[in-house]
C-alpha cells in the first residue's frame, strides 16, 4: 500500500524525518533510512533544512525508494525558486515516480550556511500547494495545458503550537482549499495541545493530520526548543531529573495518546539521530 492508501484506509501511519546528504555521498542517508525502515511507513527528506545546503530532496527520494524500498516524502520550499522552477521540479519529480511531496515556505537563507543567498518566495506556502494542485489537473500556473499531468499526493504543514491558533486555523483551511491531501505538523507534547488546535479548526479536518513528535533528550535541548514550541513544564522538570529516558518516555506517551485519540498518525523528528526513532517507536509498539 502507498502512503496515500494507508492514510485513506484509516491505518495509524508513522513517518520520520531523515536528512539528505551534505554532498554526493548517499550511503549515510540510506543507512539511516534502513535503520528506521521496519518502524515507519515513509521517510521525509527536507529541502535545504534550516537553509543549509543538502542534496536535492527529489533526487535522494528516488534513490531512497529504489535502494531501500521505503516510500519517501520529499519537501519543496518556495524559498529558492520562482514559479517556473517550482513547476519544473514538481513535473520532474512526478515523471521519475515520486508520489508524495510536502510543500513549505522554507527557512530564510540568513539562518543557514549560505546567508548571502538571495531568497525568492515568489509564492507562499498556500500558493505553492495551489500551484502543485494545478499541475495535477494538467494545467500550468499560467493556465496552459500540460503534455501529461503530474500525479502527486500533496502535503502541507501546520503548527498546533502556534501562538495565534485562529490564524493557524485560517492557514490550515486555505491549504485544504488549495489542494492539500494530508498534513504533517510541528511537534506537539501532549493531547491538550492537539485538542486546542482541533477546536480552533472549528470542524473535523477532511484530510489526515500526522502530528509531530520530537523526542527531547536533555533539559538544555528543551530550553532551545521552547523558543519556538510549547514545551510543558512537567517535561522540562522530568528531563532535568532523568535526562534522555524521560524525553523518550514522554514521546512514547504522546504517541499512545494520539493513537487513542484516533489521530491519523505521527511524524517523528529525530534531528539527525535515527536511533531516537527506534528508541521511541520500538517501545511504543
Amino acid at each position: 500500500m502507498t502512503l496515500q492508501e494507508k492514510l485513506q484506509s484509516g491505518r495509524f501511519v508513522v513517518t520520520a524525518e531523515v536528512d539528505p546528504p551534505r554532498g554526493t555521498a548517499i550511503e549515510r542517508t540510506l543507512a539511516e533510512v534502513r535503520r528506521v525502515a521496519p518502524l515507519v511507513d515513509a521517510v521525509n527528506l527536507s529541502d535545504a533544512p534550516m537553509a543549509h545546503l543538502r542534496m536535492s530532496p527529489f533526487i535522494i527520494a528516488r534513490l531512497v525508494e529504489e535502494r531501500t524500498g521505503v516510500e519517501a516524502i520529499p519537501h519543496l520550499t518556495a524559498r529558492d525558486r520562482n514559479t517556473l522552477a517550482l513547476q519544473a521540479e514538481l513535473l520532474g519529480a512526478s515523471a521519475i515516480g515520486v508520489r508524495n511531496v510536502l510543500l513549505l515556505g522554507g527557512d530564510p537563507p540568513e539562518r543557514g550556511d549560505h546567508p548571502f543567498a538571495k531568497p525568492v518566495y515568489e509564492v507562499g506556502a498556500v500558493e505553492l500547494v495551489r500551484l502543485a494542485a494545478t499541475l495535477n489537473r494538467g494545467k500550468n500556473w499560467a493556465g496552459g495545458d500540460l503534455e501529461g499531468a503530474a500525479d502527486l499526493f500533496l502535503g502541507a504543514a501546520a503548527n498546533p503550537g502556534a501562538r495565534d491558533l485562529a490564524r493557524e486555523a485560517e492557514r490550515f483551511w486555505a491549504k485544504v482549499e488549495a489542494g492539500a491531501g494530508f498534513f504533517q505538523t510541528q511537534p506537539v507534547f501532549g493531547l491538550a495541545e492537539v485538542e486546542a488546535f482541533e477546536r480552533a479548526l472549528g470542524r473535523p479536518a477532511p484530510v489526515p493530520i500526522l502530528y509531530g513528535v520530537l523526542p527531547l533528550v536533555s533539559a538544555a535541548m528543551a530550553e532551545r526548543v521552547a523558543a519556538w514550541a510549547r514545551v510543558p513544564e512537567g517535561l522540562r522538570a522530568a528531563l532535568a531529573r532523568q535526562g534522555r529516558a524521560a524525553g523518550y518516555a514522554w514521546a512514547r506517551r504522546t504517541i499512545a495518546e494520539l493513537k487513542r485519540h484516533r489521530a491519523a498518525g505521527v511524524h517523528l523528528f529525530p534531528l539527525g539521530r535515527p536511533q531516537r526513532v527506534a528508541a521511541v517507536l520500538a517501545a511504543a509498539g
